[in-house]
């Protein structure tokens, strides 16, 4: 080991975003347990406020700052690090990384890279490099040409011959990548591409060839070993992150396979890395001729997954070979006897598919491809492919009952679904064997390897045999058992069997476990094996198959198990903060004496780690899993309260069932989730709240409109994040989305409600005992009401907020706890307008913004949740937020530049894939942190300013002087630049996109001509979106700073303008004190 190191820098990855998420909250969690294992102490810069690695008594030292090497370089100039880590924060702590080694700072500080060297890390990155770098060693790469310019591009194009792929270096997850067939197309996509990047790539493309990944491990010592293979189930032409892969592969040969491996060997060991790294095939599926892809000389999204897969910590191991030592010194933590040089093997198949949520935004591509697109995924466990698949799609959440069983899904033309892959992919496969197509048919159209096909048929074939069984008593046992083995619910067999409608489902469910139970068809509990069991398994990593017989985990039942049901899938809406509250839960509940178990199947958190808890079920969070696992563990009691939404939809399900819930009554859940329930209840507590109306018909809608005037809100039941809900500013806008908001939750109306403009947002986060409030943070937003949540910046303490409103927002939760007898954590959302205060909404569960306000007031809101919810003792804080001395902004991260086409603007509707915050001296400070920390830069020169509906014009005037006094020039398009003039403000005009005029807004962009871009629609209607839709798409092609908001555009102006980069504040999360 390397004795010299005292003090080492993790640079972490940032907000959570698309092709960067939560799998490096994991990794850099890890790491940091390694290197404290070894005495070493810890530095972490990562402004991701919501994450666990950012939590107290894991990283010695944390910053809240943006991951950017002027940042980075004034934390080393201060803490004095001996060593740095950089391939535990993805590609922004990557590319952090490699400028600062370029620029001279790592040598000017004397700064040793722990783990693979940085020209290592280069010789990866650069395409001309690596491909040099594996002709030395006669490997076969992708024919390729490394382009500076359009023109090169185009000509190394026809000397390839199309079609070809386009890929941007240096960019994360396939970002400015695509397919091109002509020269036109190219010159389009090259023109984004360039845009993210110096250099494109211009590729031989292999579509139809498979797509093969190997994780490999190195130590200095030069033993190599490959910890795990996985294959995708979509064939080369879909990124990774947007393919369904499975583990170990399924399809190769024994040659195959190991000729593969032998290459991967071979590569790292010519490259040079230390620790980890994933090196990706393409793979002929006719011949045994092979591409490398790509290595990435880091831990990767895949390291996540093949931990989870196989057991192997592989970010833990990564550490500890980044200090030095050697495989064979390490043991492998999962069996504890073995040392980490062993190659696992498994006795199991996983599979992991992504979660996409395109519909949440305008006009964005349905197609997939070599550019990622998914928000999260999850992995499912089980003994046979049909198992894992139907698994795991319900697992994705997104109303899905597995392969087939599922309604409401149609295509327009399915052959062509098949051929031009979209998010729906899989089940357009379902409706091909419907329509009679046979495997080979469908092989020709999606190139999807026959064995996959096959296993899908039988899937279907069972669904076949299912139908025609008359009735749940004629099942035959062999049959019940065939359809469980193959993954089917007890939901798809009440459906097939009994022909169930939707509203008998839940008591036809129950009939169906019952039949079940009476027969001895129950599932049997596996453990995660490493070692396909040579060696023990000393872990409680568990999952649930048909595929066994007998439980591998011998039960107590002495009252001492307390279940945490976790968040699922990440999504637009609920993310890591999440996962932050499940841990935060689950350590408590083992600080408390009692055991921990954990029910989970994202590969990407740190709830799914193995040591987080005593026992760890990788499993479905459907009722029927639940109770599986509740029927063997007789627990004190679940915790419904700390996983988002998931769990709290199960709540009354569980409660029916007598399942002991802790904390708030499930009754008192459903009272406020219930949105008429709730309604009634503000009503005879005399508690304000905007006027709605429950929908049963168009037509009584349309007299409520008639009443109340637009805009109004529409919303379903029964949602997170606002799926489905919509500002509505004329007729036929509401017209076109009440068909869409009654079709996501049939079983409950919609609620349309006035719509209060200009009303401030504030938001409560508390915990509640018996009904009593024992501690409380209110937040505001800096936004106006009508920017989801999940999207707006949020202040605490609050900064512009008049006495009388906090006072009054106390009092109306105090009544609404006690009226509930809330016991554990809520969060309400309350308009504030001239000290008028009404209540938009309450969830008696923990929200996003609690690690915010935890980690703000330096006191963990969950914890003490969860005592409450064990009814053991707790602590109280003795500060209340007026007592802060500093201030803390959350942000919201968007990933607008992954989803080709998408309008970049704001609503109800939530859009953001993640959030930082960060903490101030003052408020400037803070938000210029935050900001900078989500992608913003501080202009240069140049400003567009397009300011919207007058109001807005109004509002940015003082903005617009004061970057005019602070030496900006603005350039303005029609009625703004009309606007400035007759205030004396000076500007240029510019003309629209869609004008032939000079000079032209659009080539201003196209040319990087403008720093930032302030864009304010007037109002959501399609005609007025679509004028400025160029102008703001534009900005996010182009990688340009984009605000669409008039209230955080004047925020973020004022503190750039008051405060210099330089005279930001450099203080870690401990050196803000709370004043005594």
């Amino acid at each position: 080991m390397k004795k010299h190191i005292k003090k080492a820098l993790i640079l972490g990855s940032g907000a959570l975003k698309i092709g960067e998420a939560g799998e490096f909250d994991y990794s850099g969690s890890q790491a940091l347990k390694a290197l404290r294992e070894e005495g070493i102490q810890t530095v972490l810069i990562n402004p991701n406020i919501a994450t666990v690695q950012t939590s107290e008594g894991i990283a010695d030292t944390i910053y809240f700052l943006p991951v950017t090497p002027y940042f980075v370089e004034k934390v080393i100039a201060k803490e004095k690090p001996d060593g740095i880590l950089l391939a535990f924060g993805g590609q922004t702590a990557l590319n952090c990384g490699v400028a600062l080694f370029k620029s001279g700072i790592l040598e000017k500080y004397n700064l040793e890279v722990l783990g693979t060297p940085v020209q290592a890390i280069m010789d990866t990155e650069d395409r001309d490099l690596f491909i040099d770098k594996l002709n030395e060693i006669d490997v076969k790469t992708a024919r390729s040409r490394a382009t500076n310019t359009i023109d090169e591009a185009v000509k190394a194009a026809n000397d390839l011959g199309y079609p070809v792929i386009v890929r941007a270096a240096y960019t994360l997850g396939g970002q400015g990548s695509g397919f091109c067939n002509n020269d036109d197309e190219l010159r389009k996509l090259a023109a984004t591409a360039f845009s993210f990047s110096p250099q494109c790539l211009i590729e031989e493309s292999l579509k139809g060839w498979k797509e093969v990944e190997y994780e490999v491990v190195r130590d200095c010592y030069d033993n190599c070993i490959t910890v795990c293979n996985m294959e995708n189930f979509d064939p080369l032409g879909i990124h990774t992150g947007e393919s369904i892969v499975v583990a170990p592969s399924q399809t190769l040969t024994n040659s195959e396979y190991h000729k593969l491996r032998e290459i991967g060997i071979k590569v790292i060991r010519h490259i040079g890395i230390v620790g980890e790294c994933n090196i990706q095939y393409a793979l002929d599926p006719n011949s045994e001729d092979y591409r490398v892809i790509e290595v990435n000389a880091r831990l990767s999204r895949s390291s996540a997954l093949a931990s989870k897969a196989t057991g192997y910590p592989l970010a833990f191991v990564a550490a500890k070979l980044g200090l030095g030592f050697g495989l064979y010194e390490l043991k492998n933590n999962v069996t504890k006897t073995t040392t980490a040089c062993f190659e696992p093997a498994l006795d199991y198949i996983v599979c992991k598919i992504p979660r996409w949520d395109l519909n949440k935004f305008n006009g964005v591509s349905k197609q997939i491809g070599s550019s990622m697109k998914s928000v999260g995924e999850i992995m499912a466990i089980g003994r046979s492919f049909e198992e894992v698949i139907q698994k795991g799609l319900r697992m994705v959440g997104q109303g899905m009952h597995g392969f087939v069983g599922n309604r409401d899904i149609e295509f327009d033309n399915f052959e062509d679904e098949l051929q031009n892959p979209t998010d729906m992919r899989i089940f357009s496969i379902e409706k091909a064997f419907d329509a009679g197509l046979t495997v080979d048919r469908i092989w020709e159209l999606t190139k999807i390897d026959k064995w996959f096909l096959h296993k899908l048929e039988n899937i279907f074939t069972i669904k076949n045999k299912l139908s025609d069984v008359p009735s749940l008593t004629q099942l035959p046992k062999e049959l019940l058992v065939e359809a469980k083995k193959a993954g089917f619910s007890d939901f798809q067999i009440a459906r097939y069997v009994m022909k169930s409608e939707i509203a008998g489902i839940e008591q036809d469910l129950l009939k169906v476990r019952d039949y079940r139970k009476n027969l001895g068809v129950v599932p049997a509990v596996k453990k995660i094996d490493t070692l396909a069991a040579e060696f023990p398994a000393q872990t409680n990593y568990l999952y649930m198959t048909y595929g066994g017989n007998e439980n591998d985990v011998e039960y107590e039942n002495d009252n001492k198990s307390v279940i945490v049901l976790g968040s699922g899938a990440y999504r637009i809406g609920s993310s890591v903060e999440f996962d932050w509250c499940g841990v935060s839960a689950i350590k408590t509940i083992k600080k408390q004496g009692y055991r921990s178990i954990m029910i989970n199947y994202n590969p990407e958190t740190v709830s799914t780690d193995y040591d987080e808890c005593d026992r760890l079920y990788f499993d479905e969070l459907s009722f029927e899993r639940v109770m599986d696992i509740i029927d063997l563990e007789i627990p004190k009691g679940v915790i419904v309260s700390t996983g988002g939404q998931i769990p709290n939809n199960l709540a009354m399900k569980l409660h029916r069932q007598n399942v002991p819930i802790l904390g708030t009554s499930p009754v008192s859940i459903d009272r406020a989730e219930n949105r008429h329930k709730f309604s009634m209840m503000l009503d005879s507590l005399k508690i304000d709240q905007p006027v709605w109306k429950e929908l049963t018909s168009i037509d009584d809608i349309f007299a409520f409109v008639d009443n109340v005037g637009f805009p109004v809100l529409i919303r379903p039941s029964y949602v997170l994040s606002g799926a489905a809900m919509n500002v509505v500013s004329n007729r036929d806008e509401l017209e076109h989305f009440l068909t869409l908001a009654a079709k996501v939750s049939k079983q409950y109306p919609v609620v349309v409600t006035e719509f209060l403009q200009e009303a401030k947002e504030v938001e409560i986060d508390a915990v509640a005992k018996d009904g009593e409030i024992q501690i409380y943070a209110i937040s505001e937003h800096v936004e106006f009401a009508g920017v989801h949540s999940g999207d707006a910046t949020m202040v605490l303490p609050p900064q512009k907020l008049y006495f009388e409103t906090i006072r009054r927002i106390k009092r109306i939760a105090k009544e609404i706890a006690k009226e509930l007898n809330i016991s554990g954590p809520f969060n309400m959302q309350f308009l504030a307008k001239n000290n008028d205060v009404k209540v938009i909404e309450c969830n008696l569960r923990a929200s996003r913004s609690f690690p915010f306000v935890s980690k703000v007031f330096k006191h963990d809101f969950i914890e003490t949740a969860t005592c409450i919810m064990l009814g053991v003792p707790f602590t109280k804080p003795e500060k209340t937020m007026f007592d802060l001395d500093y201030i803390g902004v959350k942000a919201s991260q968007f990933s607008f530049s992954r989803l080709s086409k998408a309008d970049p603007v704001l609503g109800v509707d939530m859009s953001s894939t993640g959030e930082v915050g960060c903490l101030g001296e003052d408020y400037h400070d803070a938000i210029l942190k935050s900001m900078l920390s989500v992608g913003y830069r501080i202009p240069q020169k140049n400003i567009l300013i397009s300011s919207g509906p007058i109001k807005s014009k109004v509002d940015l005037l003082s903005t617009c002087k004061l970057l005019v006094e602070n030496g900006y020039i603005l350039h303005a398009t029609g009625g703004s630049s009309r606007f400035l003039d007759e205030n004396n403000i000076p500007n240029i005009l510019v003309y629209w996109p869609d004008e032939d005029k000079q000079p032209n807004s659009l080539e201003l962009l196209r040319e990087k001509k403008i720093d930032l871009v302030i864009n304010i629609p007037k109002n959501l209607s399609k005609a007025e979106l679509h004028r400025d839709y160029i102008i703001r798409r534009s900005s996010i092609d182009f990688n340009i700073p984009l605000l669409t908001n008039a209230r955080l555009a004047r925020a973020f102006v004022e503190a750039f303008c008051n405060k210099k980069q330089d005279d930001i504040s450099i203080l870690s999360w401990d050196e803000f004190k709370l004043n005594s």
